[in-house]
């Protein structure tokens, strides 16, 4: 896991130094939107735009859900990069399925460059590329989700809306605290380095996970009656718990099987027609444990464990 300096990949863990061992996320850098207001450089046009991800990456699922519930698969190629990531990054591979099909390149660092040959930092997935003016449009999930939520519903006539502006206030606020404490919180637990950060993102995360018991509890998502932003967000977070965080990261106090209303909420959600197409805990399972040697250094992929995400749920009950 490395990144770019002064045009050159070097093959660096994360530091964290300065931190007091906390792992700090890189911001995004590529931060253009696809629009179709007059005089925006990116507009929204079939075949135009290609998605680079990785099946791990939580990030990167989410863009995929949106793809596949929006109608997207069309109008918006995709590239899936190795499950592993060495020390050359995100990889392809030379032919077949985790090939690059636009250009065949070996690594995603070499498409951040072509973007950007003065860009430095972390290279991530998922990238949002333009074939038309070869360059990185957005790097940045929770951007790339919301240009897919609405910026294409003339061209597919799918006008399902995950960001409904009523609700806007109250989704940026579930948000808000399921980032910090679950979505980055397992990887604050996991990259920890020292006892201190990892206690804290541990109690944080767990104290989330009980607060989103009790809400699940009294409704039926996390905002109101119907599915948004914010359930997809999270969704990808939660379907990788047990499989990897619970273990991996040290994430052990119970597993998510064991919350009831969680549990059942993710069953429901995985079976909403066309999700569980975009989940693969086997090629996820492989980059967690055989890419993070500084955590794993054995690389030994865990058989377990048994997932149950199609039984039957108790979501449609009266709340």
């Amino acid at each position: 896991m490395g990144l770019i300096v002064n045009g050159k990949w070097v093959d660096q863990w994360y530091d964290t130094d300065e931190s007091k061992g906390e792992f700090v996320r890189q911001d995004s850098r590529f931060r253009d939107q696809i629009s179709s207001v007059e005089g925006s450089t990116f507009t929204p046009e079939a075949g135009r735009y290609h998605l680079y991800v990785s099946l791990a990456c939580p990030w990167a699922h989410r863009t995929l859900i949106f793809r596949k519930l929006k109608q997207l698969e069309a109008a918006i190629s995709v590239s899936v990069v190795k499950a592993e990531m060495m020390e050359n990054g995100w990889e392809f591979s030379e032919y077949g399925e985790h090939g690059d099909s636009l250009y065949a390149l070996d690594y995603a660092y070499q498409l951040y460059l072509k973007a950007d040959p003065s860009y430095e930092g972390r290279v991530t997935v998922p990238i949002l590329w333009d074939k038309k003016t070869k360059t990185i449009v957005n790097n940045e999930s929770i951007e790339i989700i919301r240009m897919f939520n609405s910026a294409f519903n003339e061209l597919t006539g799918n006008s399902d809306d995950y960001f409904p502006v009523v609700q806007r206030e109250e989704i940026e606020t579930v948000n808000a605290r399921i980032y910090d404490t679950i979505n980055n919180g397992v990887y604050k637990a996991g990259f920890a380095t020292t006892q201190a950060a990892y206690n804290d993102a541990y109690h944080s995360l767990f104290d989330s996970l009980d607060w989103l018991e009790e809400r699940l509890s009294k409704q039926r998502y996390l905002v109101g009656d119907n599915i948004t932003e914010a359930d997809w967000r999270l969704f990808t977070t939660l379907i990788r718990f047990d499989a990897v965080y619970h273990g991996h990261f040290k994430c052990n106090r119970q597993k998510l099987s064991e919350f009831h209303h969680i549990s059942n909420y993710v069953n429901e959600l995985y079976q909403v027609p066309g999700v569980k197409e975009t989940v693969d805990l086997e090629y996820t399972k492989t980059h967690y444990y055989a890419s993070h040697v500084t955590i794993n250094p054995t690389q030994i992929v865990p058989l377990g464990a048994e997932q149950h995400f199609e039984d039957l749920h108790d979501r449609d009950r009266q709340y």
